[in-house]
């Protein structure tokens, strides 16, 4: 997978003083993990460094992540005053997040909402998802909609009401529609960059300091399959 080794190729989606909204692209990581590869937090931190030629330390709030292999927007906090409000914004479900998916199965349903019980392993990383309740998992409901039929996929809309560890890659591979490359949910190919056709395509919120409605979108990443999504 492409590593980022600057800021210069950084796309920045929405900037002011107290945030900034990146459009992660697939193979990046949010936060330093045990890979030891250079996470978008720190390249986040050089870009303003540079931009404002600040001296010392830039501060920077991780708010959310997104999967390694998955694109889209991510939001960071640029002050201290902002983090705590975005934080809480994340918890109280008052961030709208809607994100886009490429699977190859049709779903019996145009449109559904999905309810499981979600375990994680934490050995092999993955998420398993039950019908039911059961020990140490965790309640996860979706809503999807078909919103476009390519030549051999389909392009479904996806609105989180839980965020649970690998929620979207789970509840669809369990009702027989895993996203496009993902092989550990069950696609029968990995793409060629090691990314999955998962996006997080677009957020809307009050802004934490200002109190302005936000509305942001990502366009997806060019590729022939994303870019007949548009």
């Amino acid at each position: 997978m492409s590593k980022r080794s600057n800021s210069s190729n950084l796309q920045v989606l929405y900037e002011d003083n107290h945030i900034i909204i990146i459009n992660k692209r697939a193979g990046d990581i949010v936060q330093g993990d045990k890979t030891g590869d250079k996470p978008l937090s720190d390249v986040v931190k050089e870009y303003i460094k540079d931009k404002y030629n600040k001296p010392g330390n830039v501060y920077l709030g991780t708010v959310h992540r997104l999967d390694r292999p998955t694109s889209g927007i991510v939001i960071f906090a640029k002050t201290s005053k902002a983090l705590p409000r975005l934080n809480k914004l994340f918890l109280s479900k008052d961030i709208k997040k809607t994100y886009w998916a490429v699977v190859k199965q049709s779903p019996k349903k145009s449109q559904d909402t999905l309810t499981h019980w979600l375990k994680k392993n934490p050995k092999n990383n993955k998420s398993y998802a039950h019908q039911k309740e059961i020990k140490d998992s965790k309640k996860a409901i979706l809503h999807y909609k078909t919103i476009k039929k390519l030549d051999n996929y389909l392009l479904l809309e996806v609105h989180l009401e839980t965020g649970r560890h690998h929620q979207i890659r789970t509840q669809l591979s369990t009702i027989g529609c895993p996203i496009k490359g993902d092989l550990k949910y069950g696609f029968d190919r990995s793409n060629k960059d090691a990314s999955i056709h998962l996006h997080a395509r677009h957020i809307a919120f009050i802004h934490p300091v200002k109190k302005e409605q936000i509305s942001i979108s990502a366009p997806p990443p060019n590729d022939p399959i994303w870019n007949a999504c548009v």
